[in-house]
């Protein structure tokens, strides 16, 4: 595996392109490797489509496979075992995982990963920890966390290596404007993010000993070993394989084991409302209308309350993103709408409208 050190980068750097490979080659030399991690940028269909092929062409070598994903959150794996079963469906895996109000990507990204997976009856793995202990720890930090939530983290968490802790710092500095400026606190919140998905996959691999594990996570979060790799051996003596998705900038020695190269991909436009949504007590309160949007179109207002979206009760937004997925510009959306009314008083409305693009 690659070494957790990443040097001052060079003046010049250069590939030696007579060794170039093609997937396949790169599959077949992960025969005796236990785990391989695969780097992505979240929101890249290109980066998604490739993990899939790699996914496949370990899997057609050893079927004998579990996927290990940064998307979900631990609490939430008996929904992923039930969609790998059969017993429940895409929508209500999404529905059930809280897909959309806790990753939020498109889940059309992952699609094609998590149908392969239904279809062989691959295990996934939920490996990330929650957003309410991010948050806590965010706020309090680790030393600040009751009992209970300190029983929910790993019990070992240990300090950043320099070089990753610079890496951090970048990424940090992108967040002081969103607001964030304690560096310590931002640490923390990493450390428990890297640590608690390495400890879920070291209690998968130990639990498991005849199979091999692909983990799906950021690249960030894999990069030199210094994330999730090394501390999954910290706790757990297996063999692993970093691949990552290169890009226009220098591949610097250390960085992986392989550097791929996916072909761009775009997602097929979506049908769009055209509306901001934000929880509220009861349903989902529609926080802005966009201008010459199809919800605009149908007369959708501001503060209208979504009660009731394609025939289901809804409670938060992420459930009406799970109820869209798939739909296509054109396609035809209902709700039922409690509008608030200060003379006449409240009144429940009906809205059937095509989505727009």
């Amino acid at each position: 595996m690659v070494n957790n050190e990443s040097p001052e980068q060079p003046a010049l750097s250069a590939l030696d392109l007579r060794n170039n490979l093609d997937l396949d080659a790169v599959v077949s030399q992960l025969d005796e490797t236990r785990v391989v991690y695969v780097g992505e940028i979240h929101d890249n269909y290109g980066h998604h489509l490739a993990q899939l092929e790699i996914i496949k062409g370990l899997h057609q070598r050893d079927p004998d496979i579990a996927i290990g994903m940064e998307m979900f959150q631990q609490p939430y794996q008996p929904h992923l075992d039930t969609f790998i079963s059969g017993e429940t469906d895409e929508h209500e895996m999404l529905r059930r995982t809280e897909w959309y109000d806790r990753w939020r990507f498109d889940y059309r990204l992952y699609k094609p990963i998590l149908d392969y997976a239904r279809e062989h009856a691959i295990p996934l793995v939920a490996m990330n920890v929650t957003a309410e202990l991010k948050g806590r720890v965010s706020e309090v930090g680790i030393d600040g966390l009751n009992a209970e939530e300190r029983a929910a983290i790993p019990a070992e968490i240990d300090k950043p290596d320099v070089e990753y802790r610079a890496r951090l710092k970048q990424i940090f500095i992108q967040h002081m404007a969103r607001g964030n400026r304690d560096f310590e606190r931002f640490v923390e919140v990493q450390l428990l993010w890297d640590e608690s998905m390495a400890e879920s996959a070291a209690r998968y691999l130990e639990a498991h000993p005849d199979k091999k594990l692909v983990v799906l996570a950021g690249g960030g979060h894999l990069m030199y070993g210094s994330g999730i790799p090394n501390r999954v051996d910290r706790r757990v003596q297996v063999t692993s394989a970093i691949i990552l998705p290169g890009d226009n900038r220098p591949v610097l020695p250390g960085v992986t084991d392989f550097m791929i190269y996916p072909q761009m991909a775009s997602l097929p436009q979506q049908g769009l409302m055209g509306l901001f949504l934000d929880k509220a007590e009861k349903g989902v309160r529609v926080a802005g209308v966009i201008e010459e949007s199809a919800a605009q179109q149908a007369g959708l207002e501001k503060d209208d309350v979504i009660l009731v979206f394609q025939g289901e009760d809804v409670r938060t937004p992420g459930e009406i993103k799970v109820l869209l997925t798939g739909k296509m510009p054109g396609d035809r959306v209902s709700m039922k709408v409690l509008r608030k009314g200060f003379l006449l008083g409240d009144e429940e409305l009906a809205f059937e409208f095509p989505l727009g693009k």
